[in-house]
């Protein structure tokens, strides 16, 4: 059964990018709210299938490849890290909502980072 909140079991998600300070903390609140969209997206109208999943998180992930010209203004990049932490976010997010076959690169396929 999917969870109906944003908490995933004390999972922090984009832990890693506030735990370390080459992230800056108000960037990473805003990959943070595009993830909570997408969670509310998702719990609102569930995707009927994979394909439709995937539509969705190609949605978000196009507004972290916007948000990535904030993250160079201020000294930042996404890079090999952050990849990591948003796409194990992304995963997380479609595995709480039930979509356990949802292929982990293929959430973030539309990444410029």
């Amino acid at each position: 059964m999917p969870v109906t909140d944003w908490t995933i079991d004390g999972y922090e998600p984009l832990g890693g990018m506030y735990d370390d300070p080459y992230f800056p903390d108000h960037l990473v609140d805003r990959g943070k709210a595009i993830l909570h969209r997408l969670w509310t997206r998702i719990a609102t109208a569930p995707p009927a299938d994979l394909t439709a999943l995937y539509a969705l998180t190609a949605a978000a992930t196009e507004e972290f490849n916007a948000l990535e010209a904030a993250f160079d203004a201020a000294g930042s990049e996404l890079e090999t890290v952050a990849r990591e932490e948003i796409g194990e976010a992304f995963h997380m997010v479609a595995l709480a909502h039930g979509y356990q076959d949802a292929d982990p690169e293929e959430l973030i396929a539309a990444r410029e980072w």
